[in-house]
């Protein structure tokens, strides 16, 4: 028989750099969770990305066991690396901080094609220039 899922968490974390400080420890201590279970294997699983912010899914069942899995780096900070950004736009429709080209799309959204909601490439490639136009990148072919 199947565990009792109770909790799904998501976390944003440095990567190889997770401490039982917040945002890991107040999160994984609220439910339980035996913190120094998901710090070791995770900051060794994500020593690699160090230096990039990468996103967790933390499943927590009933018997405070849990699993967990890390989705890689978030599609705005790709955006951000890939074009030399420092952060979005305020004001993204008028204030425009950046261009982006179809290639440079295209390789973000390889990198992310299992976690993105799009069926092919053209799909996930339209998702990511959705990102890129709500942070004030201009999207150019």
């Amino acid at each position: 028989m199947a565990k009792k899922i109770i909790g799904n968490l998501k976390l944003r974390i440095p990567a190889g750099r997770a401490t039982a400080g917040p945002p890991v420890g107040s999160t994984l201590g609220q439910w339980g969770l035996n913190m120094m279970d998901f710090i070791n294997p995770f900051n060794e699983a994500t020593k690699g990305d160090m230096g990039k912010d990468v996103i967790v899914h933390i499943q927590v069942y009933e018997d405070r066991t849990f699993t967990w899995r890390s989705l890689g780096q978030p599609v705005d900070d790709m955006i951000r690396d890939k074009i030399g950004i420092k952060k979005g736009s305020g004001k993204p429709h008028s204030d425009k901080v950046g261009k982006i080209t179809r290639k440079q799309l295209e390789e973000i959204a390889e990198a992310k094609k299992d976690q993105l909601n799009a069926i092919d490439l053209d799909g996930a490639v339209k998702v990511v220039a959705g990102s890129a136009r709500s942070m004030g990148v201009e999207v150019v072919d």
